[in-house]
């Protein structure tokens, strides 16, 4: 592996090693000795392989968009096996098997978890899962910039004006990330303690709230959200994750901008308005609306945490809204909105193109001075076919093990798109303590793939099946 790849790896496991610390504080301070060995264990073991790989010699050839894409994938298998420390020193004697799991939910900011009850753990342990979303989540992002190569000009006019970055860009780009994730992190818990979200519930929610992560501090949402003033504030703060990262900053510094770096993020606002009118207008009936909102903003933004009292009418649009995903540069997953609206643009133009041959059609998108082209429009339709075939794979194999091809179908969904279970899929009390290995196996095996960009694997199945 190249140096820059030991480096990259290397800065996530002192970030675990300073999250370890502050939760040795944190169970210091409120007396929580039950589970505080394996926080020091996590503490030290971070700190010295961390120090081994920030301080290891190796070649510093420039590094390739293969090598890059295998650097991704190795972080977001190895860093879970720290994050799992602590599950498998505490007082629970939970399997391994089942704290890799936990620990790749949190990382890839699914939130599966195969605790079944949130409220017997311990607060330092609760602490920890909303920690590891939060790493995860930056990790994303991080990953992002690491692979800007992948991505077409479109998407990257939305971040920058540069089409590829070197190492210092990447570090200069990687740093703004940091400072805007923490600040808009802390934003959030702010906000969330102005609505009266007790202290301890609302760093937890923050952290889940940036990473677009699932994991609650408590069993259901509703203990925390028991007003609707509280219930519609915390939908709007889930925006935070579907819109750009850099919104805030590129509206802080407007002056500096042109439309393309807005492009995308006007998109979304359209589309959320557009949901907004539809559901209030024809489907309001089915629930309160605050309740709906929730649902609405929490599936957009990959999310998935919902109130009770979700009609079943509307389960399988909230998945389509889980499946289409929120900014390309955001903590969200799916398919995202701008790639979609760019194939059924492009499609429509092919279409009147033979059925009006003299009119000119051009594929432009409204808010963009660029025009879309062809090897632009191939990336997102290899990532419609990827996920296509993702989403058979893994419902084949959880209906050959669990024999149920609904939830099956539903859990792939989620799964590929790093969601968590909830009502509003009708998946509240599905149990991933009692998969089987292999299933288990799988569902990691998926949120990694889920959390990587799709188009990532064809470039490293080109590599390593066509070398010529």
């Amino acid at each position: 592996m190249n140096r820059f790849g030991f480096i990259y790896i290397s800065v996530f496991f002192l970030l675990i090693s300073i999250f370890s610390f502050l939760n040795i504080i944190y169970s210091y301070y409120f007396n929580l000795y039950l589970n505080i060995d394996a926080y020091i264990y996590s503490l030290i073991l971070s700190l010295v392989i961390g120090l081994t790989l920030l301080f290891k010699k190796k070649n510093d050839n420039k590094i390739s968009i293969y090598e890059k894409i295998i650097i991704v994938l190795i972080g977001y298998i190895t860093i879970p096996i720290l994050i799992s420390v602590p599950y498998y020193l505490s007082i629970y004697n939970i399997s391994f098997l089942d704290c890799y799991f936990e620990s790749i939910s949190g990382f890839t900011s699914t939130g599966f978890t195969i605790f079944s009850n949130i409220k017997h753990l311990d607060e330092s342990l609760i602490l920890w899962r909303s920690s590891s979303q939060w790493i995860g989540g930056i990790y994303f992002l991080f990953s992002i910039i690491l692979l800007i190569d992948v991505f077409d000009d479109n998407l990257k006019k939305s971040l920058t004006n540069f089409l590829s970055f070197n190492i210092n860009e990447t570090i200069k780009q990687s740093f703004k990330i940091f400072i805007l994730y923490s600040v808009l992190t802390l934003i959030l818990f702010v906000i969330l303690n102005i609505i009266d979200i007790r202290t301890f519930d609302s760093l937890n929610l923050s952290m889940t709230i940036i990473s677009s992560g699932g994991f609650i501090p408590t069993n259901n949402i509703e203990s925390i959200l028991n007003t609707k003033f509280k219930e519609t504030t915390f939908s709007l703060l889930l925006l935070t994750s579907f819109f750009s990262l850099f919104l805030s900053y590129n509206l802080i510094f407007l002056k500096k901008k042109n439309l393309n770096f807005f492009t995308e993020d006007l998109y979304l606002l359209i589309y959320f308005f557009a949901l907004i009118f539809i559901f209030f207008i024809f489907l309001s009936h089915e629930s309160n609306f605050s309740t709906i909102l929730l649902s609405l903003t929490s599936s957009i933004s990959n999310i998935g945490i919902s109130n009770s009292g979700i009609s079943s009418n509307l389960y399988f649009i909230f998945l389509l809204l889980v499946i289409i995903g929120g900014s390309f540069f955001s903590t969200s997953s799916g398919i995202r909105f701008i790639k979609i609206h760019s194939l059924i643009k492009y499609s429509l133009n092919e279409l009147l193109s033979h059925a009006r041959p003299k009119h000119v059609f051009v594929n432009k998108l409204t808010f963009s001075n660029k025009n879309l082209n062809q090897s632009d429009i191939s990336k997102y339709f290899l990532s419609v076919v990827i996920f296509i075939i993702c989403l058979f794979l893994i419902t084949l194999i959880l209906t050959f093990f669990n024999n149920n091809f609904d939830e099956s179908f539903k859990i792939g969904i989620l799964t590929i798109m790093n969601t968590v279970n909830s009502s509003m899929y009708g998946l509240k009390d599905y149990s991933f303590y009692n998969l089987d290995i292999f299933s288990k196996s799988t569902l990691m095996l998926f949120m990694i793939i889920g959390r990587v960009e799709l188009l990532t694997l064809i470039i490293i199945s080109k590599k390593f099946l066509f070398k010529n």
